[in-house]
């Protein structure tokens, strides 16, 4: 168990959340002691990036329920989760309503939290891109944000005028203040605890559906081209999976496949062989669609949990430490998670 002294990370998060729920974070995730060590009155932007990162991981473990039955394996055997990564569908085009077009409107927010372009990965059966991006203060210990940009002209006109219609009225949850709070936090790498407070719940609002209600049929119509889209379309830039960096990613799918927890059928391994990934399929959303002049719900993927087991980089590559990579092939197989075609 880790150390409940958490210094003025988990004072942030106890003002945040409360008590209960930090307490129960700290219990479950790996936090680097570095980050928890007390710093005076300010708070480092790699802390503000563990906060949010926890943030994100407890709301995208209340979504899946498949997820919050691993947490409570985790915490009943006194393990751990490590959070390597956690993914973001963006759409690569202008008219996104009031936010900035593809992986910006997420860029903008990390990289005053000292994240950096980490590689670049076609992912060309789907007809997009992924970036990683990794925390330049602790690249393996704070969590990458893997953001991927679909490219709405590599599809059909019909399709495009679906998509232009389903997010026309995104609008931006960032605030002018946070904006301001961002800039400075960009230029002096930290923030007092009242600044980080008010940023935090900021930042996590922009991870969620930013458009407004959409039309079955407009659904329907990216989902012939692209269940990417229509992912994109009920769920909008909320964490698409969060992951945990496991020993063997073998032996963990096993073990809950035994469990009877709903398990990828096979194991990714990446090119050079040192990534290996799996997952749970994605949980099953209520989601409400227009229809007729009146509305209609109706069942469709959400997010979901993955597993990673990253070895050593080779000594010849000249670099220590883990291989902090993706691998095109691996993340198009993770894609499917969320489509309605069981992998």
């Amino acid at each position: 168990m880790q150390a409940t002294c958490g210094g003025i990370l988990q004072t942030t998060l106890e003002t945040l959340i409360g008590p209960k729920r930090t307490e129960r974070l700290f219990k479950v995730l790996v936090i680097n002691p570095a980050l928890t060590e007390d710093s005076g009155a300010r708070i480092s932007r790699a802390k503000i990036a563990q906060a949010l990162n926890m943030l994100l991981f407890e709301d995208l473990v209340e979504r899946v329920p498949a997820a919050k039955v691993y947490v409570e394996q985790c915490l009943r055997n006194g393990k751990t989760i490590l959070h390597d990564h956690g993914a973001v569908r963006t759409i690569a085009m202008a008219g996104v309503g009031s936010l900035p077009a593809g992986e910006e409107s997420i860029t903008r927010l990390l990289r005053p939290l000292g994240y950096a372009l980490n590689g670049v990965y076609p992912l060309e059966r789907l007809r997009m891109t992924g970036r990683s991006y990794a925390q330049a203060d602790f690249p393996e210990e704070i969590a990458q944000f893997f953001i991927s940009e679909l490219h709405p002209e590599r599809f059909s006109d019909e399709f495009q005028a679906a998509l232009t219609r389903v997010v026309a009225t995104s609008t931006d949850p960032l605030t002018p203040e946070a904006q301001t709070l961002l800039e400075d936090l960009e230029s002096s790498r930290s923030l007092s605890i009242d600044q980080a407070i008010r940023l935090l719940p900021v930042l996590v609002a922009c991870f969620g559906r930013q458009h407004g209600e959409i039309t079955l049929k407009d659904y329907e119509t990216l989902l012939v081209e692209s269940a990417e889209a229509a992912w994109i379309a009920t769920e909008g830039n909320a964490f698409n999976h969060v992951t945990d960096r496991v020993e063997d990613v073998d032996q963990l799918a096993a073990e809950q496949k035994a469990l009877g927890q709903p398990m990828k059928a096979a194991v990714e391994t990446s090119q050079s062989g040192r990534v290996q990934q799996t997952a749970f399929r994605a949980a099953l959303v209520p989601r409400t669609f227009r229809v007729n002049g009146g509305s209609l719900e109706k069942e469709v993927p959400g997010s979901f949990l993955e597993f990673i087991t990253r070895l050593p980089l080779p000594e010849e590559s000249g670099k220590k430490g883990l291989d902090l990579s993706f691998d095109s092939s691996n993340a198009q197989a993770i894609f499917k998670m969320t489509s309605t075609v069981k992998s």
